[in-house]
């Protein structure tokens, strides 16, 4: 109890004066591009409800459609000024800090060394969700997780068809990656920085692999398995969120409105079709509608929550709260995965064997240069994919990460360590007495591809009570197992010649309270180690699954529709029929990206796209597509729906009207162009042909003052 009152003294005392220091010398922290100055529509096109990793890349991609009406409603506030100073993550795990305050339900085979049997499960509860408060690791899993996905019935999800929304959303910071440069991006909105790598501990682990047999790889190529420095969302030493790299440059179009602080409590449906949302914002209830979608990217432990109250999910539980039967889908709340960490594996090493820079020579040089130990998160150095399992099975495909640390949970001598992950101070103490404040590093292990599952249930049909969350860990015995066999890999680790001769690494070897009953280093004790010290690594997916009609538990189909309604998409880790063998961020990222383009395609705005890297290529000037969509774009066929929404749109752009014609500046870049020119013209049958178009040598170049040669595109409105 003290560690949490203490916790919560820190959250509300000490916090906000750090944000009053960081809004002086961070200029980045401005929370101006978040603020809705306008009053809301009655309706809106595309309602997206929450503003995480998918809702953030989703409202900004789908906003891009100038014709189109987005709202972004978000539960939190606009990001938090220490949420953009990467070495200030830790502060997130502090109570009620930009987070969710859920809990696990107590464990019946798991957690034993935590309060009540259960723990912590934060989510950000801010504008970029989890993106803004996480610890910014960019691992986009295993190949084989995506094409295990489309194995499984979901056509357009395996490795090869999701690999261009990866590069789509990645901006690599990084030199030449040699035969993995194919798999990277070097134009996404996502910056993406590869660590230093120049630690004596991460140089002293990637050799400890290499003793081992694992060669230092880049996880996010070719191949995932072996010991690699981490890649960060940072740039320049600002924290990459989906709020800072997404929605902030997207938030001045007019046809986005952000709004925060808004709770969606419930989705509205007329007759299974929905019409529009129910939210709380300055303490009152408001409605607002949706003409083509509700877009749910609540996450995985609201996105079901929001669904139940809303009337779609098992009947038989719907019932039992006295909620209104909109669809009967048993498998909302279903299918809860997570990866299982496993805490306290803690080694020390000399007092000389880490460097401890000065923390003001390091604040200088991060308030001038955003450079030094502060633009990166503290204590993070390297990881390591791994296949540790005894069982038949594929070589390259992980079932545990580990992930090395320059910190233990004694090195802040119990202050904030026990209380930030709900450890059972008592037996805290108990363990790590004798090496309390201590120099040392830490292997958390990860399981990767867990074969337990949990739900998510409702407590009660009020919308402000948290659901019920039972992970359900180590339910099925291939986890346990797995776990035991990676704890002895990373005592293998620690017993290499390199860890122990350049760091003088030893093993914190007392008996766990609660196993002293057990020989010490059998299997037995290991298992007994995992069921006291494993938790949440704060990774739940799955809980509203993709798959194909006749999986009874699918909750959306491939392209994440809902299931018995229509007008509801799903865009969160929620869809993940199988959890990822790596981070979250960056997959669910990649989900957004992918909903937002088939959104699109859906609402035939796929073409008008196209049009538009046509009609204004200086927009599409970044895209290694631009030139292939002009070319695509000859002889597209385009419904009239399709004109009319293109010929709002460019009028949205603010171009010259020529009485019922619009006049487009068209950048030809060569000579040699110009025979690509398009003339769009609604007719009375459903669909119309490009065709040539004479030249217009009145319009004005809008990209440089030299006068090369300009042609104009002409829609001609019939009345």
């Amino acid at each position: 109890m003290f560690d949490r009152a203490l916790g919560k003294f820190v959250s509300f005392a000490l916090v906000p004066l750090v944000r009053l220091l960081l809004v002086g010398v961070v200029r980045e922290t401005g929370h101006a591009p978040f603020e809705l100055h306008v009053p809301l529509d009655l309706s809106y096109d595309f309602i997206v409800v929450g503003g995480g990793s998918g809702g953030s890349v989703v409202a900004s991609r789908l906003s891009e459609v100038a014709g189109w009406r987005v709202l972004l409603l978000e539960a939190g506030g606009p990001p938090a000024p220490e949420s953009y100073v990467p070495a200030l993550n830790f502060l997130f795990f502090l109570p009620e800090n930009s987070n969710w305050e859920y809990t696990i339900a107590p464990q019946k085979h798991a957690l034993k060394s935590f309060v009540g049997r259960s723990g912590r499960l934060i989510q950000g509860k801010t504008l970029g969700g989890s993106s803004s408060i996480n610890g910014m690791l960019y691992a986009r899993g295993n190949r084989r997780d995506y094409d295990q996905w489309a194995s499984l019935g979901n056509p357009g999800w395996d490795y090869d068809t999701i690999l261009p929304y990866f590069k789509k959303a990645e901006g690599y910071r990084g030199g030449h990656l040699g035969e993995n440069e194919y798999f990277h991006g070097r134009d996404g909105p996502l910056t993406v920085t590869p660590s230093d790598a120049d630690s004596l501990l991460t140089k002293a682990f990637l050799q400890a692999g290499q003793s081992l047999g694992y060669s230092v790889v880049d996880p996010n190529g070719q191949s995932q398995i072996g010991f690699a420095p981490f890649d960060y969302t940072i740039g320049d030493g600002i924290r990459c969120s989906t709020a800072e790299c997404y929605l902030k440059p997207a938030a001045s179009r007019p046809n986005l409105h952000i709004l925060h602080s808004a709770t969606v409590y419930k989705i509205l449906f007329h007759e299974k079709r929905a019409i529009g949302v129910l939210f709380e914002h300055n303490g009152m209830l408001k409605v607002v509608k949706a003409r083509k979608e509700v877009i749910l990217s609540a996450g995985s432990l609201s996105s079901p929550k929001v669904l139940m109250l809303s009337g779609v999910g098992p009947a038989k539980h719907l019932h039992q709260h006295e909620i209104d039967v909109v669809a009967d889908l048993p498998g909302v709340g279903r299918n809860l995965q997570d990866h299982l960490n496993v805490y306290g594996l803690t080694w020390t090493v000399r007092p000389d064997a880490e460097e401890s820079p000065s923390v003001l020579s390091s604040l200088d040089d991060y308030v001038k240069r955003r450079q030094g130990p502060y633009a990166t998160p503290l204590g993070d150095q390297s990881s390591a994919w791994v296949r540790v399992s005894d069982a038949p099975g594929d070589p390259q495909w992980p079932d545990v990460q580990y992930m090395l640390s320059s910190s233990t949970l004694a090195t802040d001598k119990g202050v904030f360590s026990p209380s930030s992950l709900g450890l059972d101070p008592v037996r805290y103490r108990s363990y790590f007495e004798s090496v309390l404040g201590e120099e040392g590093f830490s292997l958390q292990l990860n399981l990767m591809r867990p074969s337990s599952r949990g739900s998510v249930t409702l407590r009660s049909r009020d919308p402000k009570d948290y659901p019920y969350i039972d992970s359900n860990f180590l339910s099925h015995p291939d986890d346990l197992r797995i776990l035991v066999n990676g704890i002895k890999f990373a005592l293998a680790i620690g017993n290499t010649t390199s860890m122990k001769t350049w760091l003088g690494a030893r093993f914190h070897d007392k008996h766990l309270p609660g196993c002293e009953n057990i020989y010490y280093g059998t299997d037995d004790y290991w298992a007994c180690y995992v069921q006291h010290m494993a938790s949440s690594y704060l990774h739940p997916a799955g809980t509203c699954k993709m798959g194909p009609e006749d999986d009874p538990l699918s909750v959306v189909d491939s392209r994440l529709r809902l299931r018995g309604v229509s007008g509801v998409r799903i865009v969160d880790a929620s869809i993940m029929p199988v959890i990822v063998s790596g981070n979250m961020n960056a997959p669910v990222i990649m989900i957004g990206e992918k909903a937002a383009d088939m959104i699109k395609d859906d609402w035939g705005a796929t073409a008008i796209l196209k049009a538009y890297s046509y009609f204004f290529p200086w927009t599409s000037s970044k895209s290694p597509n631009a030139t292939k969509y002009n070319l695509l774009l000859r002889g597209e066929r385009f419904s009239r729906r399709q004109v009319n929404i293109l010929w709002y749109s460019i009028n949205q752009m603010g171009v010259r009207r020529c009485m019922n014609e619009v006049c487009v500046r068209h950048c030809i870049p060569s000579p040699g162009a110009q025979e690509n020119n398009t003339l769009v013209t609604p007719v009375q049958t459903n669909d119309v042909r490009s065709s040539n178009l004479p030249e217009c040598p009145h319009a004005i170049s809008a990209r440089d003052l030299k006068p090369p040669s300009y042609n104009c595109v002409t829609i001609k409105e019939r009345h």
